[in-house]
């Protein structure tokens, strides 16, 4: 059972949004903090965004204002809405626990030309 399946990426032109989804197994979602990483050419993966199981959240500081995290508990889903997006917000997206400890699923490509 593959664990993690991001969804929502796509061509977006500086200034867009774009909502992207994340579905995890029940066993998983209901016991750990969840997180959005991404990963731009050539520079390591980071962690932009995190959520506790109860709803509290936290952002990287290049993120915040623009982004908003959630999850839908009962639905085994979490969300990444990412508004006013910039061409520095190109890259693979991913979700993972808060650790990153979770096996890495194929991300979602998100594209802001520049």
């Amino acid at each position: 059972q593959v664990p993690l399946v991001e969804s929502g990426g796509g061509l977006v032109q500086a200034g867009g949004s774009l909502r992207l989804s994340c579905a995890a197994s029940g066993s998983i979602f209901s016991f750990n903090i969840m997180g959005w990483y991404r990963q731009a050419p050539g520079k390591q993966r980071e962690l932009v965004a995190h959520i506790t199981v109860g709803g509290s959240t936290n952002y990287a500081d290049s993120v915040r204002g623009r982004f908003t995290i959630s999850r839908d508990n009962a639905k085994n889903t979490m969300y990444l809405q990412m508004n006013s997006l910039k061409p520095e917000d190109t890259a693979v997206y991913y979700c993972n626990n808060r650790l990153g400890g979770l096996p890495w699923g194929q991300g979602t490509q998100v594209t802001v030309p520049s």
